[in-house]
């Protein structure tokens, strides 16, 4: 039997007044995406007065929509066979160099059947752990889909609870490399910024707390330093010490200096450098550069690195290229993370 669809109904009050269907219902339903309540009023699971109605249709006070939300299907990781590099791997857990572009696991926005992370480590290790469910097998942690680097993911319940614990107790180290527009006008900085969803663009988090809404945000802790300054950029290392959804974006941009490739955060679509348009990353510049955590079953601290990747290799050469002698300071800077 299938289950029954939530069924929500709503009169709108005289403030709604004007708004448009699809932004109104967003205000009411906020776990629900923009692009899933369009596909309910496409498919005429929204009524307004017991009439379909269009996304852009105007609602007015008193009317009454109702809404049917079927349930979705469940979320499997796929099985994909696509090549990992693998930095580290035993019995008991794997670290890849995830690249960018791949998502982690399934969800929400993920087309059914797309590549991930985990349908990949599914093909090739078959069985991981089995706690995060079938939509995410082993997964302990994740990067967001734009973000290359080391990524840690348990094979049995066994590594997957003491690594879960490691997190949750913030004695996982996490570097990462990023390259940010500007000169940072410090060495060295902490920033401790709350995080949360932005309701007036939900793809995005903020730190400004009047686009909160209602809610609070999340506190979020990350520290840097600035490795080289590269022309009109700043290469820094960041650590985080809390794990909230895009917190290096959104801090950076906070500053004033948002990672270079990150449009969602004010970053410009083409970075000039002495006046000469640098190569399109189709990417954010930023690297899970370093991983380091306590082996699950035996106790001994793993520290493990991922190589910077070649698209945002090649974005530097192009930048030492277009600026009269930054290759030594951008060798110099990487020399560590090699």
């Amino acid at each position: 039997m299938s289950p029954v669809p939530a069924i929500g109904q709503l009169v709108v009050p005289p403030s709604a007044a004007g708004q448009r269907l699809d932004r109104y219902l967003a205000s009411q339903f906020p776990s629900l995406s923009r692009t899933r309540l369009a596909a309910l009023i496409e498919q005429g699971l929204v009524r307004v007065d017991g009439a379909c109605a269009r996304p852009s249709r105007r609602v007015a006070g008193g009317e009454v929509v109702e809404i049917r939300i079927p349930p979705r299907d469940p979320l499997r990781a796929a099985p994909v066979e696509i090549p990992l590099e693998i930095l580290y791997e035993d019995a008991d857990l794997v670290v890849v160099n995830k690249p960018a572009g791949m998502p982690v696991h399934p969800g929400a926005g993920t087309p059914p059947g797309a590549a991930t992370l985990a349908g990949a480590l599914v093909h090739r290790f078959g069985a991981l752990s089995k706690l995060g469910g079938a939509d995410r097998p082993g997964i302990v942690h994740r990067l967001d889909k734009g973000t290359s680097g080391a990524i840690v993911v348990a094979r049995n319940d066994l590594a997957h609870r003491s690594l879960a614990g490691q997190f949750a107790a913030r004695t996982v180290e996490k570097t990462y490399l990023a390259l940010v527009h500007g000169i940072m006008k410090q060495a060295s900085g902490s920033i401790r910024l709350p995080v949360a969803r932005d309701l007036r663009r939900r793809t995005r988090m903020t730190t400004r707390a009047r686009n909160f809404g209602t809610g609070k945000g999340r506190a979020s802790h990350t520290d840097w330093r600035a490795l080289a300054s590269l022309g009109p950029f700043t290469l820094v290392e960041a650590i985080l010490h809390t794990g909230r959804t895009h917190q290096i974006r959104v801090h950076f941009s906070a500053l004033g200096h948002p990672v270079v490739g990150d449009t969602l955060y004010g970053a410009p679509k083409v970075a000039i450098a002495k006046g000469t348009p640098l190569p399109s990353l189709g990417r954010n510049f930023l690297h899970a550069a370093r991983l380091a955590f306590s082996h699950p079953r035996t106790g001994q601290r793993l520290h493990v690195r991922a190589p910077l990747p070649p698209e945002l290799r090649a974005f530097l050469d192009a930048l030492g290229a277009a600026t009269p002698n930054l290759e030594p300071r951008i060798d110099a800077a990487l020399q560590p993370y090699l």
